[in-house]
């Protein structure tokens, strides 16, 4: 009992940050075998997640081996402190402290956080960021409503605003919302912005698991191996029984 308590109690957090919201999650569409990919979201994450974020529980070495970057580029165009060495956890450099009064929060390790999350959260989430005025950053989001993050991709994408729709509900107009509208102020337009984000997603769920494709392939030749030697369990159960029966 206290075993299942104690499961219990761990699983929900996760269950609660699942499950809450309705807000239309679109689907990431990511693939972790593309490495071309993977890299360009490496790249991004560095330069525009890792100041504040940190992804400590992989390490420099691990991530530009399994990417295929050189170790030569993955030292001298990702890794800002030049105290860490190739081998290194990649712990960002900001203060805890400094981070919770700048934010209200110190902000979160990011290694695992497809895993909480989901990559269609993550996906959604950076692409619903609005413009609004009465935040600390001037900016909210409609999957994360109140965050207390900066829109650190507003230069990419640009100033993104709510869209409504007036639709006619019981004979009366009613303001619906149907999405993001960037005012194309921003480096990249909506496809280019939604490619960037998909690649972001796609190095944050390798960091979350790096073995995932391999444990998967790996699944595939155990699935093999038991259909095997179930048929030749059941060969020989038949062999051994041929006479009792």
């Amino acid at each position: 009992m206290k075993k299942l308590i104690v499961m219990l109690l761990t699983l929900l957090p996760t269950m609660v940050m699942a499950a809450g919201g309705n807000v239309h999650l679109d689907a990431a569409n990511n693939d972790l075998s593309d490495k071309a990919s993977l890299q360009r979201g490496a790249k991004t994450f560095m330069n525009y997640c890792f100041g504040c974020h940190a992804t400590q529980y992989q390490r420099y070495e691990r991530v530009a081996t399994d990417l295929d970057i050189p170790l030569d580029i993955m030292r001298e165009n990702m890794i800002f402190d030049r105290d860490a060495k190739i081998g290194d956890l990649m712990v960002n450099a900001i203060p805890t402290e400094y981070a919770a009064n700048s934010f209200g929060a110190p902000a979160p390790d990011l290694t695992l956080v497809s895993r909480v999350r989901g990559t269609d959260w993550i996906y959604t989430y950076l692409r619903s960021f609005y413009a609004d005025p009465s935040r600390p950053f001037g900016v909210n989001n409609v999957v994360f409503p109140s965050v207390g993050m900066p829109h650190v991709l507003e230069e990419l994408q640009g100033v993104p605003s709510k869209v409504y729709e007036t639709r006619l509900v019981d004979g009366e107009e009613v303001q619906e919302y149907v999405g993001i509208k960037s005012d194309g102020t921003g480096e990249l337009n909506t496809e280019e912005y939604d490619e960037v984000v998909r690649d972001l997603v796609n190095f944050l769920e390798y960091a979350g698991e790096p073995m995932k494709l391999e444990r998967q392939n790996l699944g595939l030749w155990v699935m093999g191996f038991i259909v095997i030697f179930f048929v030749l369990t059941l060969l020989l159960k038949k062999e051994y029984w041929r006479d009792v029966h």
